[in-house]
């Protein structure tokens, strides 16, 4: 079960995601469903086509169960591989 505490150690693939908070004011409120993700990209399937933003220097809300959940992009900034069952 996915929880705020253990979301970073979770697959993102297929979760749904809004850019909450970023360095670029352009980006902020793009969402959608994370379609792939990198070591540094997350690319997001929404109403205008992929886009590919940047893991770091955002804030990311991904909803799971109804409740939304705010992660820094500097603690899933790690390839999907390694990021999976590690411990936070």
């Amino acid at each position: 079960m996915i929880t705020a505490e253990n979301i970073t150690s979770h697959e993102l693939i297929g979760m749904h995601v809004e850019v909450v908070n970023s360095s670029n004011p352009q980006i902020i409120g793009i969402n959608g469903s994370v379609v792939d993700e990198t070591k540094s990209m997350i690319r997001i399937n929404t109403v205008k086509g992929i886009k590919s933003i940047s893991k770091s220097n955002n804030d990311w809300k991904f909803s799971v169960d109804n409740k939304d959940i705010i992660v820094n992009g500097l603690k899933i900034l790690k390839r999907p591989f390694d990021r999976l069952g590690a411990k936070n």
